[in-house]
């Protein structure tokens, strides 16, 4: 994006630089004292004030409760990607992770302990073990009571044995499901460990902080506001009736409260949808780089299609003095001599050079260019 908008911008300030050009190359606007009023038309435009944004803004929150160990920084320091920006106690997270390891050490013991138990009943029966005693008894009982417990239904060795072969097998099974949930819960704890520790998710600044080394927290709870101030946006709530003549990408103006400059922007978001009670639709504004910081006043200049065009006069910047907040040209005089008339001036053109006239002034008089200072006693020169 960055790239993108960098080329715009300097497209921008060519055609600017060619319209500047193009109004001093006109033989009335040559490099004299005096200068012709010029007469322009234009779509009229709406100044509308908004807020410097960053780009991207987080806020970084508590996903557990505990202790606050580590903070990186103070408001204004910058960080990269993935550097660890505040960081929880973790020490019962981590005494529960040891008690969940040695679960999974039992689970595996009973595992293997099962798989032995599995093979015996495989290769040795417990249903065709000797039964207590020895001798002839114990000979006596293998020969002739069992099979005639089997003869007579009185037992089944066969369903003895299946019995015993399932209830190993079970037993496999029922270790492995331990294994499971104990691996599942240290998953568990590994996540809540992660969670401890809050991470920067791009490059940028700390913005706020909510809280300092020492600090407890609960879940939720906000610990910093971070953002990416490298690339600005204004976001300015515009009339629903000025909407129509906006599309993403198109170029504008806007005038910063900060050394009153004038600066292009691009809009690039138009949200969908507009307030229900004002009537308005949220736009955000691309800013060049490095000309402004979040949270400052900003005003877009923002041209309105459905009102008719406007025909007004044009004058250089330099042409104008001020006293206190009254603004005023010298205009040439039937007899020559230059004469202070009050006017009320509008928006300056693209260039920086020019400013338009609302009333005072009409096309064809003759203004002094740069009024000396002997003859605009009190009158300050232009405002910056």
């Amino acid at each position: 994006m960055g790239s993108q908008f960098k080329a715009m911008l300097i497209t921008a300030g060519l055609a600017a630089s060619l319209a500047a050009g193009s109004v001093h190359s006109q033989p009335n606007m040559a490099d004299s004292a005096y200068f012709v009023v010029q007469q322009t038309q234009g779509v009229p435009h709406v100044s509308l004030g908004g807020t410097v944004v960053p780009y991207k803004e987080v806020t970084l929150s508590a996903q557990l409760p505990g202790r606050v160990n580590y903070l990186a920084g103070i408001e204004g320091d910058t960080f990269k990607e993935s550097d660890r920006l505040v960081e929880l106690d973790d020490s019962e997270l981590m005494a529960k992770r040891q008690a969940a390891m040695a679960q999974l050490a039992n689970a595996d013991a009973q595992l293997r302990n099962a798989g032995v138990q599995y093979n015996r009943e495989l290769w040795s029966p417990k249903s065709k073990s000797a039964m207590g005693g020895m001798g002839m008894p114990n000979l006596f009982d293998q020969m002739f009571t069992r099979p005639m417990e089997d003869a007579f239904g009185d037992r089944d060795q066969g369903a003895e044995r299946s019995a015993d072969i399932y209830s190993s097998r079970t037993n496999i099974q029922q270790a492995q499901n331990t294994i499971y949930r104990v691996q599942a819960e240290i998953r568990a704890i590994d996540a809540k460990l992660r969670d401890a520790k809050s991470l920067a998710p791009f490059q940028g600044v700390i913005m706020k902080k909510f809280v300092e080394v020492g600090d407890t927290v609960q879940p939720g709870q906000p610990l910093l506001k971070y953002a990416d101030v490298e690339y600005l946006q204004i976001v300015v709530d515009v009339p629903g009736r000025l909407r129509p003549g906006l599309n993403e990408g198109m170029m504008l103006r806007a005038e910063l409260d900060v050394g009153d400059r004038e600066v292009p922007v691009r809009v690039a978001q138009i949200f969908p949808m507009a307030d229900a009670q004002r009537h308005t639709v949220t736009i955000k504004f691309d800013l060049p780089q490095g000309v402004s910081a979040p949270g400052m006043y900003a005003k877009v200049l923002v041209p309105d299609f459905n009102a008719p065009a406007r025909s007004n006069p044009i004058i250089p910047n330099s042409a104008i003095r001020y006293n206190g907040s009254l603004p005023g040209v010298y205009v040439e005089g039937e007899d020559g001599k230059p004469t202070l008339r009050l006017i009320r001036v509008g928006e300056k053109l693209p260039g920086g050079g020019f400013t338009t006239v609302l009333s005072g002034l009409q096309a064809g008089e003759r203004i002094l260019r740069n009024p000396p200072v002997d003859i605009s006693t009190g009158w300050s020169t232009p405002q910056q």
